[in-house]
């Protein structure tokens, strides 16, 4: 682990970092680094939605031939989708030897999308929480944790920069971790996969559909499978799985025990490890590159087929019970 005294943020002071992409990681990295004291300038497309953003937040706006030419830190906040074109068209063949290219996430240098030239620095500096949250708990002078990773170390201090970096986004005030591209990008797609999106998804809507398909109202459902999730996740944020279970009932608690052994834990465990070897082994990101070539059509019908789900639908109307939920209620 690294912390603030390990951090070194004058390291980056008279450089001039880009970052391109001024979406979720964009824009928190971006106005943190700048208000760390450092030389932001932001790289979009002409026709970026985000332009008027960026110029109200204070920043300059360049294109990527500039950006290439004056930057001695490029960092790539575009979705994963879109980098390898970026860097083939645009860098690969211009950037001076010597410059730095940080990453948010390893996908296109694990699963070699992207092979960068061997003069070149390449980082990872991956902030463990969505873009707001890295904003918000700066300005709260807190930060969240950061992983960090070399992958080439062409002038032999990418390790400063990777920490300097680090410490302007927010990361050094929790603690920075060092890793590999291999094992950051990994362990993200399993989470993603297993238990954040598609595992707690796929709970919650598989318990709601076991409910109404047995004769209980969808409103009740709602509240048992997904509403309440949050008080459970919020007790394992404080306190661990351990505190979470000393806070619930007795019942609830015999109940998570019973529901482990005989039904969950080996079958999901058999179930993870084919998520995790179809990450290993390339397959997924086969596929999903394979469906960003055809425009997002599977992922276009899983968004589609989803969000008229029955428990969408009671959602809006279970959330409009509520007041404090009213910026929600607005904008469905």
């Amino acid at each position: 682990m690294f912390y603030d005294k390990d951090c070194d943020l004058n390291f980056l002071k008279n450089k001039i970092i880009t970052v391109i992409g001024y979406g979720s990681q964009g824009h928190a990295q971006a106005q943190n680094l700048k208000d760390s004291g450092l030389d932001v300038r932001i790289c979009l497309k002409k026709n970026s939605k985000s332009i008027s953003k960026a110029i109200l937040a204070g920043f300059e706006i360049i294109n990527i031939e500039n950006a290439i030419e004056i930057s001695e830190i490029l960092v790539f906040l575009l979705p994963d989708e879109n980098q390898k074109k970026l860097y083939y068209d645009f860098i690969d063949k211009k950037i001076i030897s010597g410059k730095t290219i940080i990453f948010s996430h390893g996908f296109n240098i694990h699963f070699k999308q992207i092979i960068p030239r061997n003069d070149l620095n390449v980082i990872l500096v991956a902030p463990k929480a969505p873009g707001h949250t890295v904003r918000s708990t700066f300005l709260e002078k807190k930060g969240v944790p950061s992983l960090i990773a070399i992958y080439q170390d062409f002038t032999k201090n990418s390790i400063k920069i990777a920490l300097s970096y680090s410490k302007g986004i927010g990361s050094s005030q929790t603690g920075i971790i060092l890793t590999s591209f291999k094992e950051e990008t990994e362990t993200d797609l399993f989470g993603e996969q297993a238990v954040l999106c598609g595992g707690i998804s796929s709970l919650i809507i598989c318990g709601f559909e076991t409910l109404v398909e047995a004769g209980y109202s969808p409103e009740l459902a709602y509240f048992e499978c997904l509403h309440e999730l949050k008080l459970i996740v919020d007790l394992i944020y404080e306190s661990g799985i351990t505190g979470m279970r000393y806070s619930i009932s007795n019942t609830a608690e015999f109940g998570d025990y019973n529901s482990n052994e005989l039904y969950y834990y080996k079958t999901f465990k058999i179930k993870m490890k084919k998520i995790l070897y179809n990450i290993q082994n390339g397959n997924f990101s086969k596929n999903f590159l394979n469906d960003c070539e055809l425009n997002f059509l599977k992922l276009n019908l899983n968004r589609e087929k989803n969000k008229n789900h029955l428990i969408e639908k009671i959602g809006i109307k279970i959330r409009k019970m509520f007041t404090w939920n009213i910026n929600k209620i607005i904008k469905e």
